[in-house]
């Protein structure tokens, strides 16, 4: 399809929506990105070429049509473009907000300028359309009486349960804590995604037919047995919520806590509820404030839960706030090992981290001192010189001599990503699991060991992205309404016809 402003890409340079000065956002815990004004989402919209072959459908998991809502949006045609984009999304305003935009790096127009942004137009596309009243309810035309319990009310448990209940199947989501989003609710700060975005969603799936039931841990006060005697299928998507951890000396001091659970406290807090309440993380449930105010904070991970560390810890009034990486830190152009169109390798700089704080990259993490009451006073780290394939890839490292230090530290975050699923649930029905501890189920029907079973997301494919996370979720679904009616289901296969699936 060609655009009518066949040279914007030439016209116009990529320009990102504005937020609020860093002085100003760090007083706040609301999303601080402005949207575009009507004249830049226009020429935004037009950087999109008529590229021929656009590569961005390849680097999005879930296949968004993304030349054709481009163009919709170039004409003002909101209806069309929410239509185009809500084919093979179920949440635009989730991954419009927090999704890496791989998308993006395989942007045709991003092998020597830089990329549409897919990402900022996704998120105007959706709000458009909520403001305009296209977002409504989607009752199915009949019910099918077949029950489907999905487990977890993550982005790939809404995916599965929205896609379920569409074709008429009725749909329990069974959540541990008090909400739903999953990581999306207690993880991700809200001034990267405030929650009342998820509130919005979760109110048009009620209305919509699906059911929730809050706390609700399945395999804990909730019995699989129960529900797979009630429903006639079950999808397990609770993620992968078993932090990894760092098993160096000094880990037992008061101080030294996961990520996840300095995170979820202050969603908690913010959304006007009791810290300390509901379900913690396994084998480690904190009964006490974690606060980062007069604190030096260091965070371990250089990720994602890293980043959001940072801007918590500096709306709580850190003292200081250190972000330890063990990699050596990355150039600004693509390695070679990392070729248009894969997702490059390069140096990132998130919104947290231009609101102040120290990097250390090739930085070991060697033990946390503590001490004569057990607090934590402090981290030794010692620097990493680190050896490379010819290609630039990261080989092996080892420790410089002598540069080993101690860095003041009163509150240490461990962020270094999630290493499988809760496990009680799995051994206490006997499902069987990969080498990871991962659910083990088939690839191409997502159905586990027992035959009523499905799963998907992190809990099936380990640690991911929110919009694998929805596609997995979609997928899943599909297969189990196939399992469920027995024919090839209407649900849409994300390697169909890309056309088919935004026209139809």
């Amino acid at each position: 399809m060609k655009q009518e402003k066949i040279t914007g890409f030439k016209l116009y340079e990529r320009e990102l929506p504005q937020g609020e000065p860093v002085e100003q956002r760090i007083t706040h815990y609301k999303e601080f990105a402005k949207p575009y004004t009507d004249e830049k989402l226009h020429q935004q919209s037009a950087r999109c070429m008529d590229c021929g072959v656009p590569f961005c459908h390849s680097g999005c998991p879930l296949g968004n049509v993304i030349p054709e809502f481009n163009d919709a949006v170039f004409h003002e045609k909101w209806e069309e473009a929410y239509e185009i984009l809500s084919s093979t999304n179920n949440f635009p305003e989730f991954t419009g907000r927090i999704c890496p935009a791989p998308c993006e790096s395989s942007c045709v127009l991003s092998i020597n300028r830089p990329a549409v942004a897919i990402e900022a137009i996704e998120k105007h596309i959706i709000e458009i359309a909520f403001e305009k009243g296209f977002v409504k309810p989607q009752l199915p035309e009949g019910r099918t009486g077949k029950r489907v319990a999905i487990v977890g009310s993550g982005p790939a448990g809404l995916a599965a349960a929205d896609q379920l209940n569409a074709v008429g199947h009725s749909v329990t989501v069974f959540e541990k804590d008090d909400a739903a989003g999953g990581l999306l609710r207690y993880g991700i700060p809200d001034f990267k995604l405030e929650k009342s975005v998820i509130d919005r969603r979760i109110a048009l799936m009620e209305q919509s037919g699906v059911q929730f039931q809050y706390h609700a841990n399945v395999g804990v006060n909730v019995f699989l047995s129960d529900i797979l005697h009630e429903f006639d299928a079950v999808v397990l998507a609770g993620g992968a919520m078993v932090p990894r951890n760092v098993e160096i000396p000094g880990r037992e001091l008061n101080g030294v806590h996961y990520a996840m659970e300095f995170l979820k406290q202050q969603n908690k807090r913010v959304a006007g509820k009791d810290p300390l309440a509901g379900a913690g993380i396994e084998g480690n449930i904190v009964d006490f404030d974690i606060v980062a105010k007069d604190k030096h904070v260091v965070i371990i991970g250089s990720g994602d839960t890293g980043s959001d560390c940072i801007g918590t810890s500096i709306r709580q009034g850190a003292k200081s706030v250190t972000q330890l990486a063990l990699m050596h830190q990355l150039g600004t152009e693509r390695p070679p090992y990392t070729p248009w169109p894969d997702y490059p390798d390069v140096y990132r700089t998130s919104s947290s981290q231009e609101e102040g704080c120290e990097r250390l990259f090739a930085t070991a993490t060697k033990e946390f001192i503590g001490d004569e009451n057990g607090n934590l006073t402090g981290i030794k780290v010692a620097d990493l010189h680190w050896e490379f394939t010819p290609d630039g890839r990261r080989l092996r490292s080892v420790e410089n001599p002598g540069s080993e230090r101690i860095l003041p530290c009163d509150l240490a975050l461990i962020a270094i990503g999630f290493s499988k699923p809760e496990q009680l649930l799995l051994e206490r029905y006997n499902l069987a699991k990969d080498a990871k501890g991962n659910v083990l189920a088939n690839d191409a029907n997502y159905k586990t060991s027992h035959n009523k079973i499905f799963t998907c997301g992190d809990m099936r494919r380990g640690q991911s992205l929110v919009v694998w996370a929805i596609s997995e979720g979609r997928e899943c679904a599909r297969n189990v309404d196939e399992f469920l009616t027995k024919e090839a289901s209407v649900l849409e296969n994300k390697d169909a016809n890309l056309e088919t699936k935004a026209f139809g």
